[in-house]
């Protein structure tokens, strides 16, 4: 896995599901995070090869619960996000996922409360050793690269100095979000500060924060050094953001997330959310698309909404021909 000169997606919950990374993909990002998922979750989990649409499940055991999916198409770009405050809990976790991901990534940035609450993310930026003690458990263990996602300290010295501490883990790269825990997605990134962190380390730092169009890409790179660029909300309004092409429509770009959702049997509540976030950034949720997108309960029904029947016919009926001869 290489993290030099690289465009990756950032991982966001209920969004980086496998329809919306391999969008992602397909629009030129090469390297795509999956949603942050909890180690107690994955450890839950049985693997299992769904032949019905060609993927590899991660579902929770007594149910029909899939907690991760992914694919042979994203197994060398695909990153696996874990929250967790436990070393042991997190080799366990990541031993049931690396051979089918690109890498293991530790979140230590979320601000959310859940994740704060529960010793997790950002929670851990104030825990040094704890920090030290899972990514090193996990690098001598296991053959997968491991990485881990940060945000900025109080100070530009604090993040550097814990920045060093986390190279010396043996780490393979480290993202910056370039906000404070405190800070709100209106507060400007500060690109400076993680400049400060890119002139102090040797392994490659894949800079976030404020990238909303595919030039900013060029302009984070020049203002911190870093070589490589994460997107998180410039991809979730308009995921062809990656392509240095002239930048799709987002109403096209709805129609293909809602193929592939269709393709790769998305769950219906994270295909909703995107679609409503889509919406909520270009229009509203109270003109007839966002109604129809609320009230839909399947799939079916949203291919409805986007003119997709004829193709949600289609993969139906080719998955029932395959499912009959099986």
């Amino acid at each position: 896995m290489e993290y030099r000169n690289k465009l990756v997606l950032a991982p966001m919950v209920r969004v980086g599901t496998l329809p919306f990374r391999l969008l992602a993909s397909d629009y030129g990002a090469d390297i795509t995070y999956a949603e942050e998922i909890i180690d107690h979750k994955i450890i839950k989990c049985e693997r299992i090869v769904n032949e019905y649409i060609g993927s590899t499940d991660f579902v929770e055991k007594g149910t029909n619960n899939v907690v991760f999916r992914t694919c042979n198409q994203e197994r060398d770009q695909v990153v696996f996000q874990m929250g967790t405050s436990d070393a042991v809990r997190a080799l366990k976790a990541a031993e049931i996922v690396c051979k089918d991901v690109a890498a293991v990534d530790i979140n230590m940035g979320c601000p959310r409360s859940f994740s704060v609450s529960g010793g997790m993310g950002a929670a851990l930026l104030t825990k040094p050793d704890l920090i030290h003690d899972i990514l090193t458990t996990l690098r001598r263990n296991i053959d997968t690269p491991v990485t881990c996602k940060i945000r900025l300290l109080n100070s530009s010295h604090d993040t550097v100095e814990l920045a060093r501490r986390i190279e010396k883990t043996g780490v393979s790269a480290l993202a910056v979000h370039g906000r404070k825990v405190a800070d709100r997605p209106r507060d400007p990134a500060q690109w400076n500060e993680i400049a400060d962190i890119v002139s102090s380390l040797s392994i490659p730092v894949i800079a976030n924060g404020d990238v909303f169009e595919y030039d900013h890409i060029e302009r984070i790179k020049v203002a911190t050094g870093a070589s490589s660029v994460m997107v998180a909300r410039g991809a979730l309004w308009n995921v062809s953001i990656f392509s240095p092409k002239v930048k799709v429509h987002w109403e096209d770009v709805k129609k293909e997330y809602v193929r592939k959702s269709i393709s790769w049997d998305n769950d219906v509540k994270s295909t909703k959310h995107t679609l409503k976030e889509l919406i909520m950034h270009y229009s509203c949720l109270e003109f007839p698309e966002g109604k129809a997108v609320i009230k839909s309960q399947n799939l079916a029904d949203l291919a409805k909404v986007y003119g997709e029947e004829e193709y949600y016919e289609l993969v139906s009926a080719n998955r029932f021909t395959l499912n009959g001869h099986r």
